[in-house]
């Protein structure tokens, strides 16, 4: 049975980073910066909401409702690898295909 990655610890960090471990022991920071202002990010402008940062129980990391980053993009930053490598080893689930 494959086990999916997950993050399991988030921290911020200076200049709008974050720092996450996941369920494989891998770790690293994250750069958001470009994110800040734009949108939906417009929110971490308000004083003290970037540190609001966690994990939800459906393991995204999260800001409230609306500010969700995908767990396994933020894998990818860290790690350099393409979705396919990081699912090479993964079967489908039905079938074969």
């Amino acid at each position: 049975m494959e086990v999916m990655i997950r993050p399991t610890r988030v921290e911020t960090r200076p200049g709008y980073r974050i720092w996450l471990e996941y369920s494989d022991g891998v770790s690293g920071e994250v750069d958001l910066s470009y994110l800040v202002g734009r949108g939906i990010f417009k929110a971490w402008d308000e004083p003290g909401y970037f540190e609001r940062v966690h994990i939800t129980s459906h393991r995204s990391i999260a800001w409230n409702e609306e500010i969700e980053l995908c767990p396994d993009a933020m894998y990818m930053r860290i790690t350099g690898k393409t979705f396919e490598e990081m699912y090479a080893d993964t079967q489908p689930a039905y079938g074969n295909t």
